[in-house]
């Protein structure tokens, strides 16, 4: 049998569609409620081990550094090592004042370069473990958050696990109420629902109210949402209306409220009849 255009749907039969389309949505995010803010925490917690990992990587880039600067300057050392001792031996070879004084500055000169390059490779060496104690502080917050998030990752799976074949059914149904249903009315509707706080864009009519923000509706407008002839929007909230008995919801009527009404309408008349009598009486006496 061939699948009806959606365009040919009458308008009781699109507001019939839109309600089951939008009962199988609140089921959905039932389910997904379930889930709390598990997959959020899950998420930051992702995150921020991303982020501490790119820090390690980091600190570990900067020990390298270091260790290669420490290198560097302990063969630079080794070269002005040498060079002092051939400028020591030359100077037993000197024949003059000039070349003593030259060779002795150059002396002087390579032994403060020893005495720098050693206070580098101190400096290098304190920041090396600075770099490693906050190297191995990061550690352990990744591996705590890592226990965390194995452990949030657990309880979400076994969520998921529970409601997964049942959401997958209600995404079938959805797919195909959505296929019958007009492209521009279904985008109006999936607006209507992502500005509604409690994701409703369908809504019936309660005790003479919207049933999703709650503010009264006129009888004429009540009528004409009975009327099933077009499709009506709440003029406060924008949620499109339909009928409870056309929505297949059963409103249980206020009977005591009722009762009580007729009531004192009948304690009334029952009061009114009384002095009637009573004046009866009187002017027959």
């Amino acid at each position: 049998m061939a699948k009806k255009d959606p365009t040919d749907l009458t308008v009781e039969e699109k507001l019939k569609t839109l309600y089951q389309l939008q009962a199988a949505l609140s089921a959905i995010d039932e389910k997904r409620a379930l889930r709390g803010e598990l997959p959020l925490e899950v998420q930051d917690l992702e995150d921020e081990i991303a982020g501490l990992t790119t820090r390690v990587e980091k600190i570990q880039n900067e020990i390298s550094e270091f260790e290669r600067a420490i290198t560097q300057k302990k063969g630079e050392i080794v070269d002005a090592e040498a060079s002092v001792a051939r400028y020591k031996a030359q100077l037993d070879e000197v024949k003059n004042n000039r070349e003593y004084d030259t060779l002795s500055k150059e002396i002087e000169f390579q032994t403060l370069e020893i005495e720098l390059c050693n206070k580098k490779i101190r400096e290098a060496n304190a920041r090396i473990q600075d770099k490693k104690s906050e190297l191995q502080a990061n550690e352990e917050v990744i591996a705590e958050r890592q226990g965390d998030l194995e452990m949030k990752k657990s309880e979400l799976e076994e969520i998921m696990t529970e409601t997964r074949a049942e959401e997958e059914k209600l995404k079938e149904k959805v797919k195909d109420l959505e296929s019958k249903i007009e492209t521009r009315l279904l985008t109006s509707f999936k607006r209507i629902r992502k500005n509604a706080r409690n994701g409703l864009g369908i809504v019936y009519v309660q005790r003479d109210a919207c049933g999703g923000c709650f503010n009264k509706i006129p009888p004429q407008r009540q009528l004409d949402i009975k009327m099933h002839k077009k499709i009506i929007v709440c003029e406060y909230c924008g949620r499109i209306m339909i009928d409870p008995e056309l929505a297949g919801v059963k409103i249980e009527k206020t009977v005591a409220a009722d009762e009580k009404k007729t009531g004192r309408k009948r304690a009334i008349r029952k009061t009114a009849s009384s002095k009637k009598a009573t004046d009866a009486n009187d002017m027959d006496e």
